[in-house]
């Protein structure tokens, strides 16, 4: 072997474990709610604006499948089973849960903040409706109070649905997620949860910048985004003049609002950027 590569193959398998993407754990995730659904075989809560946690049982993992390094007393005595929530610092506090749930080095400050908002059993091989009784006992019995079990309720038909929407959006919160009653934890993008806000949303990544003109030269006057279907649009509107001066990276991905989507070419109609998603893989 050559001996100048010799030393190089060497690091590389020493880094190996760091070079290596991280594996996504195996979640279940929410269509966009539509109105020919039977809403009486739903459980409906609210949808927390935090970060997604997975409990594999030793370690607590993002949706991307990368380690959180919170404080040894967060997850003390946890179950050796999975559990499936949201890392949740309070309504419109999004920001400071990425920024917590981000750092190598626990910040106690911020973990003392922070919620972790349990929803599911992901390995109970019971229906959402007996997963959630099971939850609820697992989580009494932990007496943290940082870990809560998110109530589901029963609502009575598509009125009482959009009145209680408005409720939790009027108190600052994003909005509403609906678990069939009846369904069996799938890994897997489907209509036994259902996420109903009051505008549509999704993730896309930017691939280029475009110049800003009149108030805005000299700044980003425009994303270019990519979705992960691979559309391409432009994303300008909902930048303030701090993301103009210094926005978010190439690579990185981005949570954008909007209002339906052209019939012909698929852009999302009246698009606006939300935030920078780091936590987002898709």
């Amino acid at each position: 072997m050559n001996r100048f590569l010799a030393p190089v193959l060497f690091a590389l398998a020493l880094l190996a474990p760091f070079l290596c993407a991280a594996e996504p754990p195996p979640l279940m995730l929410a269509n966009v709610y539509h109105a020919d659904i039977d809403l009486a075989e739903y459980l409906v809560s609210e949808k927390y604006d935090g970060v997604r946690g997975y409990w594999d049982g030793e370690r607590l993992l993002t949706r991307g499948g990368e380690a959180v390094h919170a404080p040894d007393w967060f997850t003390a005595g946890w179950p050796k089973v999975p559990l499936d929530g949201e890392l949740w610092v309070g309504r419109g506090r999004f920001a400071a849960a990425v920024s917590t749930v981000r750092q190598q080095q626990p910040d106690e400050t911020g973990w003392r903040r922070m919620r972790f908002m349990v929803f599911d059993l992901p390995t109970h091989p019971g229906t959402f409706a007996e997963r959630d009784r099971a939850l609820a006992q697992i989580v009494n019995d932990l007496h943290q109070p940082w870990v809560v079990h998110v109530e589901q309720s029963r609502v009575a038909d598509p009125v009482a649905l959009r009145a209680r929407l408005q409720r939790v959006v009027q108190q600052g919160g994003e909005g509403l997620v609906l678990h069939r009653s009846g369904s069996r934890y799938r890994a897997e993008r489907n209509d036994d949860l259902l996420k109903l806000k009051l505008y549509e949303d999704a993730e896309a990544r930017v691939i280029g910048y475009l110049p800003g003109k009149g108030k805005y030269a000299g700044m980003t006057g425009a994303l270019e985004v990519e979705t992960p279907q691979g559309l391409r649009f432009r994303l300008g509107a909902g930048l303030s003049d701090t993301e103009r001066r210094d926005p978010p990276a190439l690579g990185s991905w981005v949570t954008y609002r909007y209002n339906g989507v052209n019939e012909k070419t698929g852009i999302p109609r009246f698009a606006r950027f939300l935030r920078v998603r780091p936590d987002f893989n898709p």
